[in-house]
Parts: C-alpha cells; structure tokens; sequence
C-alpha cells in the first residue's frame, strides 16, 4: 500500500514561550500611533483602550524580566526604562513648546513623587494588608531610599523658593548645573547601594525567591525585554498623542490644568503601578516598596540633569519651585512615609494614611 503523503504543517510565528497577546499587544499600540491625535469620541475610546492594553503587556513582560534578572535587578529595569522614556517625554515637550513649559518638569516631579509615594504605596499596602493582615519588609533599604528621595525633593522643589541669586522660585544656571550633578550623584549611589554595595538591603528573606518556578530561558527574557521597550514606548507616545482630549475634557469640566500632568504622569507610571500592586497580593511588598520608591528616585535623578541641559541649551527659564501649598504637601509626604515604612512592618492602616494624603493632593489641586 502506497503512504499517504504528509501534510506539512504551517509555520508557525515564534512566540519564545510568551503569550500571544502579550506580543501582539505592543505591536498593535506602535501601529495604532500611526492614527495621530483622534478626534471623534470613538476614536479616542479606541486609543485609551489599546493603552490600557499596552499597560497590561509592559507589567507582564516587566515580571519577565524580573524573574529572569531576579530581585532588586527586575524593579531597577522597570523604573529605569519608565523614567528614561518619560524624561524623553518631557524635553520633547520642552523643546516644542519653550516658555509654556517652563513649569512642566516642576509639575510632573511634584505628581511622580505624590502618585508613586502616597497612591502607589498606599494601594500596596491597604491591598496587601488586606490579604496577608501584616507584610514585613528590610527597614534599611527603605530607609536609604526615602532619606535620598528626601533630600533630592526638597533640593529640587523647596530650595529655589528660598534661593537669592534669581528672584521668584528659579535657580541661576549655576544653581542648576549644582542640582543636576547632585541628582546624578545621589541617583547613582542608590543604583550602587541597590544592585551591588548592599543589595541585600533591598531584599526581604521572607518572600518568595521563585525557586520553585521553571528559569525563565535566554531566548524568552530577550523577547520580554524588546517588547517592554515596545510597550513602554507606546504608553508613553500614546499618553501624548490623548493630551490634547485630556486638556479638552479636563477644560470641558472646569478643572485647573495642572489636572493634565497628573493624568498623564498616572498614564506613564500605570505599568509601575501595576506591577507593584501584583507583587503586594502575592506578598511580596518589598518588591512593592522598591518600585515605588526606586521610581520616585529614578524621576528625580534622571529629569533633572536632562531639563537642565535643555533649559540651559535653549535659553528657558526653568521653574522648580513649589508653591506654598505644594511644599507643605511634598513636607507632609515625606514626614508621614519615613514613620509609616519605618517599622519593618505594614497593615492596611499605613495604606489608608497614605491614600488619604494623596487624595487631598487630588481634591486640594482640583479645589485650590
């Protein structure tokens, strides 16, 4: 009897052992770009949900990479590449716009530390706290974190206030060549401490090292890592291309326009977000804490030195300082976070306490 020929199968697209979604989801976001700004309702809606669907990708290759780099290596990427896009962000801004957004690098700071500081962490610990009634974490690498995170805040956003070389809340350019080089200081000593100097400061041996979990292999962590860069690039270029129906609606309701950089630094830090509330439910609040606060650094350390050079490289006058108000609120956050994260251990009482100070930043710029 004669065999049957063989059917040869179709080729089948690597998938490197990801999800299917998960790569499709990043290319889709980059070709949905090439719709520029929309401008119809609908068109919009489709936009926000292909960047919500670019969040969930970003988080899901971030884990990835995480499992593959282990800790605090997996958060330090994250942080790094959301901080790196978004800087890239804001001097493009900058660039287009000169002396209308003399302000926006004060104003994104200001939202960075209070989104990721007080709603990150505060939803961290309420839900982890919720389900695991108490996390314990490293006090020492929590602490080294605020006291820089401290220290840069205040330096960068209360300091020009008080200042005499330039009046109003403006450094000269030497005071900002001094800034910049201090930001990259301390954001480097905490890069060190963080990943080689003290690294176990910034783990906790009672989480789950995933010892028991498959190593993720070479070929799957390459993937993940081109496809965090895609998804990342497209939350950001998205969360741009929205501005303007962002700037619209929030004008439609009668709300001041610093609400505009706060919805978009939400946008932007979303996949951080995400990833550190995952880790809080699977009790890993260490890892929560490091994303959080390695964020808030990472904003600080890496925007500065480059708005300074283009403030600087073009002329513009670079506003730092806060407001009265602002001040007493960045004051209050650091205050509050060094006693909430300075017991080794939280409940639910320390999320509450930190999103209700983040809601009256929310309700105090809506409400000046």
């Amino acid at each position: 009897m004669t065999p049957s020929p063989q059917i040869a199968e179709p080729a089948r697209f690597p998938t490197f052992g990801l999800a299917p979604w998960s790569i499709a989801v990043p290319l889709l976001a980059l070709a949905a770009l090439a719709l520029g700004k929309p401008s119809g309702v609908a068109l919009v809606v489709v936009v926000a949900l292909v960047l919500c669907g670019a969040i969930v990708a970003a988080v899901y290759h971030a884990e990835v990479l995480a499992h593959y780099l282990g800790e605090p290596f997996g958060t330090l990427l994250l942080a790094f590449a959301v901080t790196v896009i978004e800087t890239s962000l804001i001097v493009s801004i900058m660039l287009s716009e000169g002396s209308g957004a003399q302000a926006l690098a004060r104003d994104t700071l200001i939202a960075a530390i209070m989104i990721t500081i007080n709603g990150i962490i505060g939803v961290c610990l309420l839900v982890g706290g919720g389900r695991h009634h108490e996390q314990s974490y490293t006090q020492s690498g929590v602490t080294h974190g605020l006291s820089m995170l401290a220290t840069l805040s205040v330096v960068t956003l209360a300091l020009p206030n008080f200042t005499t070389s330039q009046s109003g809340a403006f450094y000269s350019s030497a005071q900002l060549i001094f800034v910049a080089i201090i930001s990259l200081i301390i954001y480097g000593t905490f890069v060190v401490a963080q990943t080689m100097r003290h690294r176990d400061h910034f783990l906790h041996p009672e989480e789950s090292d995933r010892a028991h979990e498959a190593p993720v292999p070479r070929a799957r962590a390459a993937a993940s890592a081109v496809l965090l860069a895609f998804a990342l690039v497209a939350v950001v270029l998205l969360a741009k291309t929205l501005s303007p129906s962002i700037e619209a609606g929030v004008a439609a309701v009668g709300a001041p326009k610093a609400m505009v950089g706060i919805i978009i630094a939400a946008l932007v830090l979303a996949p951080e977000g995400f990833a550190a509330v995952r880790a809080a439910r699977a009790n890993r609040v260490q890892t929560s804490l490091n994303l959080a606060i390695g964020s808030a650094l990472a904003t600080i350390g890496l925007t500065i030195p480059a708005v300074v050079l283009t403030a600087l490289a073009t002329g513009l006058d670079l506003e730092l300082g806060l407001s009265a108000r602002g001040i007493v609120m960045l004051a209050l956050t650091l205050l509050v976070a060094s006693m909430t994260l300075g017991t080794g251990r939280t409940t639910v009482v320390q999320g509450t306490i930190h999103l209700v100070i983040f809601a009256t930043y929310l309700f105090t710029t809506l409400v000046p």
